[in-house]
Parts: structure tokens; C-alpha cells; sequence
């Protein structure tokens, strides 16, 4: 038995021989199953505080000091985004129950915005003090494309056309 989420579906698998009655108590436990983990994936806006803190002493020196990081429901086609005019993070709901490694990424992402507003190189050299910027790029990739893949269909995208809708999604602020 498992239940997972995919895109705005969750799936919750039983063995097809449990009767209806079995089969609700099942889908009920694994639902309330997947949301205790979820829920220890997020984070509260102080936690992530926290967190955005530590990973800017850890990976920048202590140069990017956010005043407010937060969870956003208004962020659809974005992963974060920041006013360094403040010192305002915000994430996109969408993150939580991601792997922390890729919700680090993203802050980190935006802390370094904090510092250059631009996607120069100096940008992209202080991004990838984090070890795992690439796998976390790739993981946020996959995300993005996911919906637009067709069961049956090639996708017929280049690294570079995947990188840039990542860049795109961050240049929308």
C-alpha cells in the first residue's frame, strides 16, 4: 500500500482484494500518512526563516541577510522570487513537500538575489556553492515539464530551452 502525489492528484494504492470497507479505512489512513509527511517537509515562515539564515552564513558568508522569508499562494509559474529593496523571500506553496534539499536551493537561490539582482555569472558562481544547485535545477526541471509531457509524445526540448524556462519563471518578478 502507498500514496503519493502527482501534480494535483494524490494516488493512494491498495490491494484490489480488500473489500469497499477496508479499501476507506485504508485510503483514509494513507491519506492522513502522506499529509504527517508532508507536513513534516514544510516548514513554518519562521522555520524557513530559520533556515534561509543558515544557509547564507553556510554558503554566502553571511552576505545576504533576508528580513522576511514565506510561503505564497500566488506564486503558479514561479518557484520564488524576492525584493531585495527589503529583503523580502517568498516560495511558492508548490515547494512544500519537496525534498529540503531543492526548498535550500530555491532559497538560496533567491539570497543570492538579495546580493545580485541579475542572472549574470557571478550569480550562477554563487549559486553553486550549494552542492546540490544542479540536482535540485534538474529535480525543479522535471517538475515543470512534467505536465507538459504527452504519454506518447517525444519531448523535443534542448538543456538549454529547460534552463531557460527556469530562468524565465525566476525573471518574471
Amino acid at each position: 500500500m502507498s500514496a503519493y502525489r502527482d501534480g494535483d492528484k494524490t494516488v493512494v494504492l491498495v490491494p484490489a482484494t480488500f473489500s469497499r470497507a477496508q479499501e476507506k479505512r485504508w485510503v483514509e489512513r494513507m491519506l492522513e500518512r502522506l499529509e504527517a509527511r508532508e507536513e513534516r517537509r514544510r516548514p513554518d515562515d519562521d522555520a524557513l526563516h530559520t533556515r534561509a539564515l543558515d544557509l547564507a552564513e553556510r554558503y554566502l558568508a553571511g552576505l545576504a541577510r533576508p528580513e522576511s522569508v514565506r510561503w505564497v499562494d500566488n506564486q503558479q509559474t514561479r518557484w520564488g522570487s524576492c525584493t531585495p529593496e527589503d529583503g523580502a523571500i517568498r516560495l511558492s506553496r508548490r515547494l512544500s513537500g519537496m525534498p529540503s534539499w531543492v526548498v535550500d536551493y530555491v532559497l538560496l537561490h533567491e539570497l543570492v538575489h538579495l546580493i545580485i539582482p541579475h542572472h549574470g555569472p557571478e550569480f550562477w558562481d554563487m549559486v553553486r556553492r550549494y552542492p546540490k544547485a544542479d540536482r535540485a535545477r534538474g529535480y525543479l526541471e522535471g517538475v515543470s515539464a512534467a505536465p507538459r509531457l504527452d504519454a506518447g509524445a517525444d519531448l523535443d526540448l534542448t538543456v538549454e530551452d529547460d534552463i531557460d524556462s527556469v530562468e524565465d519563471v525566476d525573471d518574471q518578478r
